[in-house]
Formats: structure tokens, C-alpha cells, sequence
């Protein structure tokens, strides 16, 4: 088994490490806590807007706001992106400072200030060349009937590591 997105591009899991031999799921409390605490984030993530778009458009144009594609970061400091506004990400990060920020959550604070400032990629700055392979032997279970619903996963874990993953979980019924 090699390494899977999951949901976005851009954050990589060891696919034994996520889905059991039947394509399941594991369980979140069997999984390491920082494979866990990236497949929770993910879950709040998905249908987000890019952050680029957002700094763009505002909540007064959202809908004019592409949906993010890929995040880059660290939990609770992640960047999202469509891929539209990859590359000013990664010129960003490759060639005007951003690595500095790499593993840290002020990343998105930084890129933030650079791209509201202004900063973009130069035209025809190369992002990256995206290959998708073997994508047929992914497992791809069916949600609905083979895989705990996030709520049942989330009754599992305790309160102390609830409050270590750093989501508000007001709005789930639990």
C-alpha cells in the first residue's frame, strides 16, 4: 500500500495506516493521533473555499470563490486552495520566504498577509505537475453504508482528546 489524499490534495496518509484490508475506515482512536487529528480537520475543510478566493472576494462575494481543491500547512494553521491559486502558494512558499513557516501554524498567517498584500505567482511560474496513478485501486467505500458516520467516530474518543483536536464540534449532534 502506498500513500493516499484524502478528500484534498495536498496532505498525504500511509494508506495502511487509514484503511483497514477491506477499504474500511479504521477507527479514529486506533489511528495515530496526528494521522487523526488531520483526518478530523479534513472532514471540517471539505467544500471550504480557497483562501486566496476568500482574500479576493470577501463574504460579500463568496460564491464568487472557487472551492478548495488542496490545503498545504499544519492543523488549525492550513492554507486551501483551488488550484487555480496553487501556484501563488508555492511561489510563496518556494521562492519569497514561505518555507521558513513550514511545519508551523503561522503559515497561513503569513501567506495570508503576502497575498493580501499583493503577492502572486509570476505568469507561467510552474506549480506542480500533478500525476494521479492507480487511482482504481484505492479502496473507495461507500460512506453511507460501510463507514461510521464522523459522529459515532468522535462518541468514541474522550473529552481530553476532543479538546487536543481543536474543532467546535457545537454545530455535530452528539
Amino acid at each position: 500500500m502506498g500513500k493516499v489524499n484524502i478528500g484534498l490534495r495536498g496532505w498525504r496518509f500511509d494508506e495502511a495506516e487509514v484503511f483497514d484490508e477491506d477499504g474500511d475506515l479504521v477507527p479514529l482512536g486506533t489511528m495515530d493521533p496526528e494521522t487523526r487529528d488531520r483526518i478530523v480537520r479534513l472532514s471540517t475543510m471539505m467544500g471550504e473555499p480557497c483562501d486566496a478566493c476568500y482574500l479576493i472576494h470577501g463574504d460579500e462575494n463568496i460564491q464568487e470563490c472557487n472551492v478548495a481543491r488542496i490545503v498545504y500547512g499544519e492543523p488549525l494553521g492550513e492554507v486551501l486552495l483551488c488550484p487555480e491559486h496553487e501556484a501563488d502558494f508555492l511561489y510563496w512558499f518556494r521562492e519569497a520566504g514561505g518555507k521558513e513557516y513550514a511545519g508551523e501554524t503561522e503559515m497561513e498567517d503569513a501567506f495570508y498577509a503576502w497575498f493580501d498584500d499583493g503577492g502572486r505567482a509570476p505568469d507561467g511560474y510552474a506549480g506542480i505537475d500533478h500525476v494521479d496513478t492507480d487511482a482504481d485501486d484505492v479502496p473507495v467505500p461507500d460512506p453511507a453504508e460501510e463507514l461510521p458516520t464522523l459522529e459515532e467516530e468522535l462518541e468514541k474518543l474522550d473529552d481530553e482528546t476532543l479538546d487536543d483536536l481543536g474543532v467546535d464540534l457545537g454545530d455535530l449532534d452528539l
